[in-house]
């Protein structure tokens, strides 16, 4: 079923999530805002393709299942850990009636429901993920070495797989498009990208060669020696502010950023 919510706001928005009774929904570690006292809130190590669609396993399989179980968490807190996520999740369940749960991201921006019909995954951006009802399940997909380390942002993904309501989050405001509509391809900053659906060929390219345009582009256009490819017929979500703009500004307010006007290879950062 698809998960009641309902998201409020403007500049800093949330999810209100209405939880029929006994049903399950699961977030990120920090993403809660507040729940009616007839809640109840739980948080564990393991995700919800892990226990039993957000319930808590039996002794079924005895020790080998118990044994099996114990791996599969602690792989997928080594992912997570490996991804720089949250360690945990939390879930929360309604109890002997109707009730309500709050949450939100953690940067001034839009938040989206995503419908997943178990058909098409849905791929994210680190720390995109805010919440999602314990039929849909989460996961790390790592982009291969040359993509990755050439994007920086690129080489960690949240994977989102099953049936069902995910809720995520992005800085600024959101913008839908389909790289069909534009010749089967568009470039963006890598910090831009905040989901799209599986069939969407996501990759990394150097901005221009290693001449002097490329150079320019590199030093003086801020936007470093990558840009963000996203190829395919599919729904992609762009965010407009990007993580790293949002701090450079925070650091320029308080003194702390000495880039002047160069930005780019040549930009500094205050430890």
């Amino acid at each position: 079923m698809t998960l009641q919510q309902e998201i409020v706001g403007n500049a800093m928005q949330m999810a209100v999530v209405s939880l029929r009774p006994g049903q399950t929904v699961y977030c990120e570690a920090g993403k809660f805002l507040f729940k009616t006292t007839n809640v109840t809130m739980e948080t564990r190590l393991s995700g919800p393709s892990n226990s039993g669609g957000g319930q808590p396993q039996g002794a079924g399989g005895g020790m080998g299942g118990m044994l099996r179980q114990a791996m599969g968490t602690a792989m997928q807190v080594g992912q997570r850990a490996l991804a720089g996520e949250s360690l945990a999740f939390q879930y929360f369940t309604s109890q002997g009636g109707e009730g309500t749960v709050g949450f939100a991201g953690v940067l001034p921006g839009e938040m989206r429901a995503l419908e997943l019909d178990g058909t098409r995954a849905w791929f994210a951006e680190k720390d995109a993920f805010v919440a999602a009802e314990s039929s849909v399940d989460f996961g790390i997909a790592f982009q291969g070495g040359r993509t990755g380390m050439s994007g920086g942002e690129g080489f960690v993904l949240e994977k989102f797989t099953g049936q069902g309501t995910v809720i995520i989050a992005g800085a600024g405001n959101f913008i839908d498009l389909n790289p069909a509509d534009f010749g089967g391809r568009i470039e963006v900053d890598t910090g831009c990208v905040v989901a799209f659906e599986e069939g969407i060929q996501y990759g990394v390219q150097r901005v221009g060669g290693l001449n002097r345009q490329g150079l320019m582009n590199a030093v003086f256009g801020g936007e470093g020696l990558s840009l963000a490819t996203l190829e395919g017929n599919g729904q992609v979500i762009l965010q407009s502010l990007t993580i790293e703009s949002l701090a450079n500004a925070l650091k320029k307010a308080q003194g702390g950023d000495k880039q002047g006007p160069t930005g780019g290879l040549f930009s500094t950062h205050a430890g």
